[in-house]
């Protein structure tokens, strides 16, 4: 079960960030479906014996190091992952299948520097008055091919996600694992680092989907979800990214 939110770290981060425009969407999945796709060390975090698929398009800006501007080639890009959940000695966290990216620099960065399974794509996430949309190509050589387009109204606030809700699990996550760069990552778990990040607690709202078409989830190897997905939007926040651990 994912932890309370974490006081304010009072050490220097690795970078600052904005994520804005979220959509959570989540299946319900028998672990025994997700279990392969994690290195034996790590134990798949589970809600009421059930584990969950996600698929996560937002806005990445305002990407710096502490005290200095923006990085150039990234105040401004989209990402779109794919996702569960685990966790290690305690310490629930996410972990990412693969998480799409419009931005070369963004890309090259998270794979060298936090061992993340990033993928080079083409996107575009437009506002309009019927809503948000979302699409994306997946353009990186040599990887499983993979299309994602979706539009999506957010809706009215919600209460703060409580402790032990399904909201609250699949949403409050402040660590991270990986164990590689690869789409499938080193799956044997010979080398494991968990990441943590920082923010204040998610402005989770409502959410009215209008449109999906994806094959990010069947480009794993992982069957198509079956039934409406569990809809969350969330508005933006800050983030303080604080660096990998090797564990």
């Amino acid at each position: 079960m994912p932890e309370a939110h974490p006081a304010r770290p009072t050490r220097i981060p690795l970078l600052h960030q904005r994520w804005s425009e979220l959509l959570f969407a989540h299946w319900p999945t028998a672990p025994e479906v997700l279990r392969p796709y994690l290195p034996p060390r790590l134990e798949l975090d589970l809600f009421e014996g059930q584990a969950w698929l996600g698929v996560v398009p937002f806005s990445m800006s305002q990407v710096r190091p502490p005290g200095l501007p923006a990085v150039p080639g990234l105040r401004s890009l989209h990402e779109l992952n794919v996702r569960t959940y685990a966790h290690l000695d305690g310490i629930p966290g996410v972990w990412f299948l693969s998480l799409d990216a419009n931005s070369p620099v963004a890309v090259e960065l998270a794979r060298g520097l936090f061992h993340l399974p990033y993928l080079h794509a083409r996107m575009s996430f437009i506002e309009q008055a019927d809503g948000l949309h979302f699409q994306s190509v997946r353009t990186h050589r040599r990887m499983p091919p993979a299309t994602f387009a979706a539009s999506w109204t957010p809706g009215a606030a919600l209460p703060p996600a409580q402790p032990g809700s399904l909201e609250y699990f699949l949403t409050e996550r402040y660590h991270l694992y990986t164990s590689g760069p690869n789409l499938m990552h080193d799956i044997k778990g010979t080398n494991l680092w968990r990441g943590t990040l920082w923010h204040e607690p998610w402005p989770l709202r409502q959410a009215t989907l209008h449109h999906w078409d994806s094959t990010l989830v069947e480009s794993h190897g992982l069957p198509t979800p079956v039934g409406p997905p569990h809809l969350l939007a969330a508005d933006g926040v800050d983030v303080r990214v604080m660096g990998l651990k090797r564990v």
